[in-house]
């Protein structure tokens, strides 16, 4: 599953911090792909990381004009990464570009979320659109809301 807790997303961050110094492009594109998978992630994901890391550097992918593009725009941009698909891309919006309109269908955590609060037993695709109207503009601090209500 591409979703781990907070708690071993930190681990991993901590230890890739260990291994390179400071994270950035730079840094990241001249690891080894087996010392970045050491730091608890899969060889794949690894893989996906440093090519990244490599795009951004030979600048296949310009980082600094992301935040000038609309929310849908980054996320036709990153899905074009290997290894990024929609779900990672929303999860940059918010936790990377502190997007204010974010609420990903695709993550575990909010739907889990809007199921407790709702008392709903499952919801739909057509469902969460409702959702998603009636916390907008305001989509991620209602992800943040709905994390919280998921975990308790």
């Amino acid at each position: 599953s591409q979703q781990i807790s907070t708690k071993a997303a930190f681990t991993v961050k901590n230890r890739l911090i260990e291994q390179v110094g400071r994270i950035t492009p730079e840094t990241i594109s001249k690891q080894d792909i087996e010392n970045i998978q050491l730091c608890g992630m899969t060889m794949r994901k690894a893989k996906y990381i440093k090519n990244i890391a490599k795009a951004a550097v030979n600048k296949r992918i310009n980082l600094d004009n992301l935040n000038l593009l609309s929310d849908k725009e980054i996320i036709n941009e990153l899905v074009k990464l290997e290894g990024v698909g929609e779900w990672t891309a929303e999860m940059l919006l918010i936790h990377s570009f502190e997007r204010p309109d974010v609420l990903s269908y695709k993550d575990l955590g909010i739907r889990r979320g809007l199921k407790k609060l709702y008392s709903l037993e499952d919801i739909s695709k057509e469902e969460f659109e409702v959702y998603r109207k009636k916390y907008s503009p305001y989509n991620t601090v209602a992800s943040l809301y709905l994390w919280k209500i998921s975990e308790g």
